[in-house]
């Protein structure tokens, strides 16, 4: 196991979408994102992050408040989502250091393939619907800075991408 580098923003695979993983033994690579996205001191982590353009995602919401509950989603499907948005600032590992505010629907139905190939069903709410959410938007090539407002957006990549120059 290993950590692997992150691509950052504005790289161009960010914002491609993702592939089917289908049948493949993703086992090692899930390992090495975990050990990525705990040593970036992440709570969730997609494998276009770490440029494998590939539909699988892991998150642990818990592990910086007490136990760790590692869960992973390979080919990730949104069954529903709760209507009522809220808005909260987010981070991302892929553009370190810019919290924009972000509107997401507050609970989500997930179908999903675990390591071993089931296929499970389930209900997230609060912080888990959240990082599910953001990083399901990785999977379509998606940013938290593509949900807010362009004019604000603009306002906040520009010193952003200035202080990387």
């Amino acid at each position: 196991m290993s950590v692997l580098p992150i691509l950052h923003w504005p790289d161009k695979r960010l914002s491609e979408r993702c592939a089917h993983v289908g049948q493949r033994d993703m086992r090692p690579l899930i390992a090495d994102m975990f050990d990525t996205m705990y040593a970036a001191n992440g709570r969730g982590l997609a494998a276009p992050q770490v440029g494998v353009m590939k539909r699988l995602f892991v998150f642990d919401t818990t592990w910086k408040d007490g136990d760790k509950a590692p869960m992973v989603m390979i080919d990730p499907v949104v069954i529903a989502c709760e209507r009522i948005p809220v808005v909260m600032e987010e981070m991302c590992l892929s553009v370190p250091g810019l919290a924009v505010p972000v509107e997401r629907h507050t609970a989500v139905t997930m179908q999903w393939t675990d390591e071993t190939g089931d296929i499970h069903m389930g209900d997230f709410d609060g912080a888990d619907a959240r990082v599910i959410q953001h990083e399901f938007d990785h999977l379509n090539g998606k940013l938290h800075l593509d949900r807010i407002d362009p004019a604000l957006r603009e306002t906040l990549e520009k010193p952003w991408l200035a202080a990387r120059a």
